[in-house]
């Protein structure tokens, strides 16, 4: 019996074979899915201020109980130097200039940005994105007093005091070896993962390293008491980074009251 040509036998075959018929790839494998480059800024329960921290002290309630405060007060500025909307922005946010400082201390291109809006050399500049920004305009002044008042939760932001390079026991509470009975492991850090399997150290393993001198946020601290003669703050518990630090002060984030539960 002799034997077809291929192209003999696949004319004659009714159906076409799965082995010989190419298949279209479908365009959903052909395109990848691209990460989002757009960091979402978190939004803020309502518009804040800029402040400097003081220092810490003890302060007496009228029942005699004795609650430990940071004394937060305020330098020149607060005040409006941009809006942001959706449509030229793509969000919704107010941003705000404090400390004044001298002309020279800032560069031609941040000079024209204060005094398109027409505010004063500012030396911080930092955004609040709200769900409205009406009732905001340029060159506006934030009073702290119109924003917050005494027995209000806030949220304060700031920058932690740098310790530089530390070891596990201060970085991590690690406990220490034993000091006697022949033993050579005091401080040191010990194993740090297996062998052969997997012969690597994991991700996230707790090591010496730099401690401190990172951005961090302690949430829902309580206004003890407005001073307006002396223009300062007293707010209960400690706050973030040594005197003369820069904290950031909004209304406490509580979902469900001022932050939509989605």
């Amino acid at each position: 019996m002799a034997l077809l040509p291929i192209q003999t036998a696949l004319s004659l075959s009714s159906k076409p074979s799965l082995f010989l018929t190419p298949k279209t790839p479908s365009p959903l494998l052909l395109t990848k899915p691209r990460r989002s480059a757009v960091t979402v800024m978190s939004m803020e329960a309502g518009i804040g201020v800029m402040a400097t921290k003081l220092g810490m002290m003890s302060f007496f309630e009228p029942t005699g109980k004795v609650v430990p405060v940071t004394v937060v007060g305020f330098k020149e500025g607060n005040i409006v130097t941009q809006l942001k909307t959706q449509a030229t922005d793509g969000y919704d946010a107010v941003q705000v200039g404090y400390r004044r400082i001298r002309d020279r201390k800032l560069t031609k291109p941040e000079m024209g940005h204060l005094q398109k809006a027409g505010t004063i050399p500012l030396r911080h500049l930092q955004e609040f994105r709200l769900q409205n920004i009406e009732g905001f305009e340029p060159n506006q002044k934030l009073d702290f007093n119109e924003i917050f008042k005494e027995g209000d939760l806030v949220d304060v932001a700031g920058t932690t005091i740098g310790k530089g390079f530390q070891g596990g026991i201060k970085r991590h509470h690690f406990k220490r070896g034993q000091m006697t009975h022949g033993s050579k492991s005091h401080r040191q850090l010990g194993s740090i993962g297996a062998g052969t399997t997997p012969g690597r150290v994991y991700k996230g393993k707790k090591m010496p390293g730099r401690m401190g001198g990172t951005k961090t946020k302690i949430r829902k601290l309580k206004i003890v008491k407005i001073d307006k003669e002396l223009n300062v703050v007293m707010i209960n518990g400690a706050l973030p980074g040594k005197p003369g630090n820069l904290l950031r002060i909004t209304p406490a984030k509580i979902v469900g009251k001022n932050i939509p539960k989605s």
